[in-house]
């Protein structure tokens, strides 16, 4: 019988594995947001670290609503009794129908204290980071789905010069939209004199064209990852570039 010896040298552990922690709370059907932050946040020294939560399409109000009263739980699973730096929900649509204080509220209830960052709410910091003010909008979603996110950035005071939505309802098909064709309904979405253009849902592959649609459309783009991404660095102190694009420029987030 082999003899199994017990080292008499303890190994050193490191405070954390990775310098920061960060939490993402996905959708169960989500194909794309940990690929996105795996290519922009973990080479910067952020570890994500993810949970599903149930979710059903169609992408409606009713159903994105329907993930509230879940959020608390599904936070509390992400490194159970370990800080975190910050946890992101990924979906900006129900990021809207929930309410932004209504999220950050029930991450809070699962990991108290913790900084809540949202598509939505990354993507105003960054829209305002710019200085954008007039935006063109593009959405997979339906007109119903569109509708409160065209209403909370009248109420926010941007004025939308295009508001542009694809009609689908079924996340896992918004995440098999080619990339080549993102470019090709970005330069369809944008209208003149917009200063930026905002791509909506984290299903959307569209971060890791940012530098493309915005060499064909001439102005900033954000998506909703790529909001995130940037948005999360800077809270975490990080002003480097994690990705091209206008908005990676910037190293202070508002």
């Amino acid at each position: 019988m082999t003899e199994i010896l017990v080292s008499p040298q303890m190994p050193r552990l490191d405070a954390r594995a990775m310098r920061h922690r960060v939490g993402l709370i996905t959708l169960a059907t989500d194909h794309t947001s940990e690929v996105d932050y795996a290519r922009m946040l973990v080479p910067r020294g952020v570890g994500v670290y993810g949970t599903r939560i149930p979710y059903a399409n169609p992408v409606t109000p009713d159903t994105l609503r329907a993930m509230a009263p879940k959020l608390a739980a599904a936070a509390a699973l992400i490194l159970p009794d370990e800080g975190l730096d910050a946890v992101i929900y990924g979906c900006t649509s129900a990021s809207v129908c929930i309410g932004e204080a209504a999220v950050a509220a029930a991450i809070r209830q699962g990991k108290p204290r913790v900084a809540v960052v949202t598509p939505i709410s990354a993507t105003l910091a960054g829209l305002h980071a710019l200085g954008a003010r007039r935006i063109s909008v593009l959405t997979p979603y339906s007109v119903v789905t569109s509708r409160p996110m065209a209403d909370l950035f009248d109420a926010e005071g941007f004025a939308l010069d295009r508001f542009t939505c694809l009609d689908m309802d079924d996340d896992r098909e918004m995440a098999r939209i080619a990339p080549a064709s993102i470019i090709e309904l970005a330069c369809k979405a944008v209208a003149k004199g917009s200063d930026a253009l905002f791509i909506s849902c984290t299903a959307v592959r569209a971060a890791g064209v940012i530098a493309q649609i915005e060499a064909a459309v001439g102005i900033p783009v954000l998506s909703s990852n790529y909001a995130c991404a940037w948005q999360v660095l800077r809270l975490l102190g990080d002003t480097g570039a994690a990705a091209p694009g206008q908005l990676m420029q910037i190293g202070v987030a508002p």
